[in-house]
């Protein structure tokens, strides 16, 4: 067995274990949280308290809730809602900020808030590292140590919400880690962003490089989210370089569950292609690309590269990627160019790390 193949298999593993030390609060809904306090003596109506303070409030400790009782406050006040500290904060000059955001315990996670006038976008991690081990990404260099809980994914929202003091509009699983191999977890945590924190689906975008199995998964779940699948490779051989874990699923497979996906939730499905100079950007690349792509509902997401210290892939200049776009176009693919905010804080796509204090 191979190496990313072991890991793979240790992040599946880990996704069916329990991972919500203590059962925090944050993640829970509106009639868990009444349960929870009735469970423990109190009457119904505090369920809808403690559910404001911890969505709209974003209380950090059980103490801090003052419409509790005082005595009541004391017995239960070591009882975790489950929020993280903020270890470190970046700000690159295009306001983008990154946080390091240290867990219950003592990993570190990497979140992103990418503001707009008009949004406030959130990069959420899924996992503390990665087991995938692509070869551009600084998230796979570090290895994989486990998956989030829920509470662990809603807590980057409410962070970046607090630090920004605005509502946070939208929400990329784009941070570290597979989030298919934490699908649970993360559909967990979708429930709880969307129901809880009032943030609609058709806002939230979930990222993957493709687990078998998952994706058709996903879409009977029949959620109203986007699928973004990471390709970074217009056929096989060379999607294998770039992505190890892609040996154990070929792209033909790949893109058939991608359009059973289409079928079943009739929504667009996004591909994500990083542009690396003289590796992938060629134009047999785009027309390779075209041709995996022809004949459903779907839209190509090119992001030139965004260098780590590890590898020496470069980014292709203006004019390459211009012709990668004008190929696409003229074989009739709907085609976009995202330049990554936060470049300069490291908190583009692909810079993320994890560590352990």
């Amino acid at each position: 067995m191979s190496s990313s193949t072991e890991s793979v298999s240790a992040s599946m593993t880990a996704e069916s274990q329990e991972s919500r030390s203590h059962n925090p609060l944050l993640g829970r809904s509106l009639d868990e949280l009444t349960a929870w306090v009735v469970a423990r003596g109190q009457p119904a109506y505090r369920g809808k308290q403690l559910y404001n303070w911890i969505y709209d409030r974003s209380a950090r400790s059980l103490g801090e809730i003052t419409v509790f009782p005082k005595s009541w406050r004391q017995q239960v006040a070591d009882f975790p809602i489950g929020r993280s500290q903020v270890h470190y904060r970046s700000q690159a000059p295009d306001e983008t900020v990154k946080y390091l955001l240290k867990l219950a315990d003592d990993t570190v996670i990497e979140t992103v808030g990418i503001p707009t006038k008009k949004r406030l976008t959130v990069c959420v991690s899924s996992q503390v590292g990665c087991p995938m081990a692509c070869e551009f990404c600084a998230t796979g260099k570090g290895g994989f140590i486990r998956n989030l809980a829920p509470h662990e994914i809603v807590d980057q929202v409410l962070q970046v919400r607090e630090d920004f003091g605005r509502r946070v509009s939208h929400i990329v699983f784009m941070g570290m880690g597979e989030p298919l191999l934490n699908l649970d977890n993360v559909l967990a945590a979708v429930r709880s962003i969307n129901e809880d924190l009032g943030i609609g689906q058709r806002s939230i975008t979930i990222s993957t490089v493709g687990i078998r199995d998952r994706i058709v998964k996903l879409a009977r779940h029949r959620g109203q989210f986007t699928l973004a699948v990471s390709l970074h490779a217009s056929n096989q051989p060379q999607r294998e370089q770039l992505i190890p874990s892609a040996g154990g699923y070929p792209l033909d497979a790949l893109i058939a569950d991608c359009r059973d996906y289409v079928k079943l939730t009739g929504r667009r499905l996004t591909f994500e292609y990083i542009l690396l100079a003289g590796v992938n950007d060629t134009l047999e690349n785009a027309v390779e690309l075209a041709d995996l792509l022809r004949g459903f509902q779907t839209h190509v997401n090119l992001i030139p590269y965004n260098p780590i210290n590890e590898v020496d892939f470069k980014r292709p200049d203006r004019r390459r990627i211009a012709d990668f776009v004008a190929a696409l176009e003229a074989r009739h693919i709907a085609v976009s160019v995202r330049y990554s905010r936060g470049l300069e804080a490291d908190a583009a796509c692909g810079q993320l790390r994890a560590l352990k204090l």
